[in-house]
């Protein structure tokens, strides 16, 4: 497929595609705020209702995690139980119970094994979880798209877009898979050491807890300064990515103006300031583990003290205190991954609440099934009757449109730029509703007729051709399901494309690359009418069809085109007026309003706009308008 760049996407997106650093750095993190939801509350109970069908696996994966965690905070209590029995049996120079210690490792490592399991399981069912619900959202998504109108698409960028239906959908399959078992195990274990430290020594928990205020206190201030250098790293990669994005896309203009060493220079200028603002940025963002580790050593030395202390006067066991040294090593560490997860949860649901916003989006009106039979050959008679319309509709760009056309006629459409000639056929295949009045096909008001029953009536061939990615005959073929190895060729050689392509080095079996770069731009407008030859359409639109193929090739298409026009009913948006001088009817529009009509003779001999329009064209007069 011919595509627009979208550079842009990942920068609208909730959050990367792949996973999230879970440490101090840049993303989602206790260093630096995520994307935040407009709407918390109603983003996540929306979300929520996606996950109801699965109430009972999500319970199941709640116990796998209790259990998994209870498992695995009971080890260092055991794991103390053994080298309390070592250090009596030196302390007491008696036999050391060596069989007890074997029967709690083999214990401990029973604990572990069965901890990891259940570990395996709850990853297991949430990643099925995930998986379901983010399918159901992307065909959600992908059937929104599709009904969705066309000013649905011209209002917003194509990057805007993607990022909605790939990023954000990403972001929200990642939260849903990792971070939300990550919770659960978090708070789990923040509940369990708290537990198990208290059944130790409630003055050490005390003396841990105690702690907590500073490490709190010591974040907050490192990471305010480090979120300024964030911001300013952010904007400046995306200063940089579009400066070399832009430079890549130019680099012929680039060359041939010969700016190849300004665009270096601006590109080492941008570097430079990406690099400061990274450097300090992860600098200070990094002096948080050193930081929370000192604070940590500081409890750490407290907490050996006092249970020295309570060691000697036999309050508590050697091997306590190194189950509770364990369990303080613990706890930091859940603390930290929920203040982290609970900021992904927040760019998550931002990311969740722009894919409703997207699926909340305004349709296209109803279809209006059975009040009209359906149209398989249509004769070609169109009327426009009192037709008014406006994309804005304060702003109306066309009132009062009456226009009759025989079957079998070719149609011209033309005028300066933002005359209303493209909104014309926008209106006619209904990419658009008319305001007032009415456009008929064969007496039938297209409003009256499904969609797809009515596009299907019309070829087109625009001025910006699409291509996907495929062979030729893939793409010549697309124009009518089912065609033949003998119709895909013939409709080549009536488009003047089949000697070009059998000089390709594979024939019709060329596959066209990402952007159809390995051709030029004429041979892709070629295969385009290639493809609305095969389509054979009742009703043809062509929009300046033969603005980007050399004179010669343009004879020759014209000749195609009227032979394939022959019979059918023609629209054709002209720039090059030259090319429409046999149309059976020239509408020339000004403003949204037709303002003449006639044959080409007919309109240059009233010497009206027309005329202007036309001798334009062969005139070096500067002050004649032109068409657009």
């Amino acid at each position: 497929m011919s595509k627009e760049n979208n550079a842009g996407a990942g920068a609208r997106g909730g959050g990367p595609p792949g996973g999230r650093p879970m440490g101090f750095g840049p993303g989602p993190g206790m260093g630096v705020p995520g994307q935040k939801a407009r709407d918390f509350k109603g983003s996540l109970k929306r979300l929520s209702g996606y996950l109801k069908p699965f109430r009972l696996i999500l319970l199941a994966v709640l116990l796998a995690a209790v259990l998994s965690t209870v498992f695995s905070i009971l080890s260092p209590k055991i794991l103390g139980r053994a080298t309390d029995i070592l250090f009596e049996g030196i302390v007491t120079s008696t036999k050391i119970d060596f069989q007890g210690i074997v029967e709690i490792l083999g214990l401990l490592a029973g604990l572990y094994v069965i901890s990891s399991l259940f570990a395996f399981v709850q990853q297991y069912l949430m990643a099925g979880v995930a998986q379901k619900v983010v399918y159901r959202l992307r065909n959600e998504v992908n059937d929104k798209l599709g009904r969705l109108p066309l000013k649905f698409y011209d209002s917003r960028s194509n990057g805007d877009i993607l990022s909605r239906v790939v990023n954000d959908v990403d972001n929200i399959s990642n939260t849903l898979q990792q971070s939300l078992t990550q919770l659960i195990t978090s708070i789990v274990t923040l509940i369990g050491v708290i537990v198990m430290m208290l059944t130790i020594s409630p003055l050490l928990t005390l003396i841990l807890v105690l702690t907590l205020p500073l490490s709190f206190i010591a974040i907050a201030m490192i990471a305010k300064r480090s979120q300024v250098h964030f911001k300013n790293q952010q904007a400046q990669l995306g200063d940089l990515n579009g400066h070399v994005e832009e430079m890549y896309t130019g680099h012929t203009i680039v060359k041939a103006f010969g700016r190849e060493k300004e665009s270096i220079s601006k590109f080492e200028a941008m570097n430079e300031k990406l690099y400061n603002s990274s450097w300090r940025a992860q600098f200070i963002s990094g002096i948080i583990m050193p930081v929370m580790n000192l604070i940590g050593n500081i409890g750490y030395v407290c907490i050996c003290v006092v249970g020295g202390v309570l060691v000697t006067q036999r309050t508590i066991t050697v091997g306590d205190i190194q189950a509770f040294i364990q369990y303080a090593r613990q706890f930091t560490m859940p603390i930290t991954q929920t203040a982290n997860i609970a900021n992904i949860i927040q760019s998550t649901l931002a990311s969740a609440e722009r894919v409703f916003e997207l699926l909340d989006e305004a349709e296209e009106s109803p279809e209006t099934k059975g009040k009209q039979p359906a149209l398989v050959r249509s004769h070609g008679v169109v009327e426009f009757q009192g037709v008014s319309f406006g994309y804005n509709p304060e702003k109306p760009l066309i009132q009062d449109m009456n226009i009759s056309v025989k079957s079998g006629q070719t149609v011209a459409i033309v005028g300066p730029t933002g005359a209303g000639k493209t909104t014309l056929v926008n209106l006619l295949m209904r990419f658009y509703e008319v305001g007032d009045g009415a456009i008929t096909i064969d007496g039938h008001d297209i409003r009256e007729l499904e969609r797809g029953q009515l596009r299907s009536l019309f070829g087109m061939v625009l001025q910006d051709t699409w291509l996907f990615g495929g062979t030729i005959r893939d793409n010549i073929a697309y124009g009518r399901l089912g065609a033949t190895e003998q119709e895909v060729v013939e409709a080549a050689q009536a488009a003047h494309a089949d000697h070009f392509i059998r000089t390709l080095p594979e024939g019709y079996n060329t596959v066209l690359n990402e952007e159809a770069s390995n051709i030029s731009q004429g041979q892709k407008q070629l295969l385009t009418i290639a493809r609305a030859i095969l389509a054979d359409p009742s009703i043809l639109i062509l929009d300046e069809a033969t603005s980007s193929v050399d004179t010669r090739t343009e004879i020759q298409i014209q000749q195609a085109m009227n032979h394939l026009m022959s019979g059918r009913t023609s629209f054709v948006i002209a720039h090059r007026l030259s090319t429409i001088r046999d149309a059976d009817l020239i509408l020339v529009m000004k403003e949204g309003t037709v303002i003449e009509q006639g044959t080409h003779e007919e309109l240059l001999a009233r010497g009206g706009f027309y005329a202007d329009l036309y001798n334009s064209q062969f005139s070096a007069g500067p002050s004649i308008p032109t068409a657009g």
